[in-house]
């Protein structure tokens, strides 16, 4: 129920200069009542790029040049309602981690916030869930006369999905680039699929374990050939598994930024 609660999709659009629009989704956890949220960088990604091709434009609108086409000329992300607004995000690339704050969050909206796993009582072999958006597809559009994004009223609600696996092993990938934190994954045994980046990776209690960042691909080390149209081509084969942003990580994180949370089998909010 916790998870439940503070989890949300996130949804961003794009309209390019040639007037096409692509929508993308992922997910944020609410971390706290003071409207903090959490989320995978690549998902925000697009505004630095956003922010970077408004003063290409300009450019070339300066110099009465052509606009590339693949600019963007419009954006818009949405938090989980209409009225949401994040002005500011931190971003972490190293660890795929993006923090950022709603200005004017609706308490109605989220009542309740996860309590983050306590690191030192991670096993390999525990059952965890991976939560988000995966297998839907929005089809938005851009109404030029209001100068907004539109969307056909049948897209929502928009599914969740939840996807099982276990906890193999952590992956350790040295210290930051500030030397302030590990960067640190926990591997689950399933992928984590598009629309579920950003969101949470739990376990039966509900305590959060991780933010699903990436799929990783195993080689397996055998490649049986099979026949096609009279043809023999040779398969390799692999195990896709799930990477999401250690806890600990994001602990480091938090405490840097002085956001609190909840931390399992602590009677006091960690800050």
């Amino acid at each position: 129920a916790r998870i439940e609660k503070s989890r949300a999709k996130a949804n961003g659009n794009n309209r390019f200069s040639d007037g096409r629009v692509e929508s993308g989704m992922g997910s944020f956890v609410v971390l706290n009542n003071e409207g903090w949220i959490i989320t995978s960088a690549h998902i925000v990604e697009g505004i630095l790029n956003f922010q970077q091709h408004q003063i290409e434009i300009e450019k070339r609108k300066n110099a009465y040049l052509v606009i590339d086409a693949s600019l963007i000329s419009h954006q818009s992300y949405w938090w989980g309602t209409d009225h949401h607004r994040i002005d500011e995000f931190h971003i972490y690339k190293d660890i795929d981690i993006a923090i950022g704050k709603i200005v004017n969050m609706d308490p109605v909206f989220c009542s309740k916030f996860p309590i983050l796993k306590n690191p030192k009582g991670m096993m390999p072999g525990t059952s965890l869930c991976k939560m988000g958006y995966p297998f839907y597809d929005i089809k938005a559009g851009f109404n030029l006369q209001k100068n907004q994004f539109t969307f056909d009223s049948t897209v929502f609600p928009i599914p969740r999905f939840p996807l099982d696996g276990i906890f193999t092993r952590t992956i350790f990938n040295g210290r930051s680039v500030n030397n302030r934190y590990d960067v640190k994954f926990i591997e689950t045994s399933s992928p984590g699929l598009r629309g579920q980046s950003g969101g949470p990776i739990y376990d039966k209690d509900g305590f959060l374990w991780a933010i699903q960042s990436r799929t990783m691909h195993l080689p397996l080390g055998f490649a049986p050939i099979i026949q096609i149209n009279n043809k023999e081509i040779q398969e390799n084969q692999f195990l896709n598994v799930g990477w999401g942003t250690h806890i600990e990580s994001i602990i480091s994180i938090l405490n840097e930024r002085n956001i609190y949370f909840d931390l399992e089998n602590s009677s006091a909010q960690i800050v």
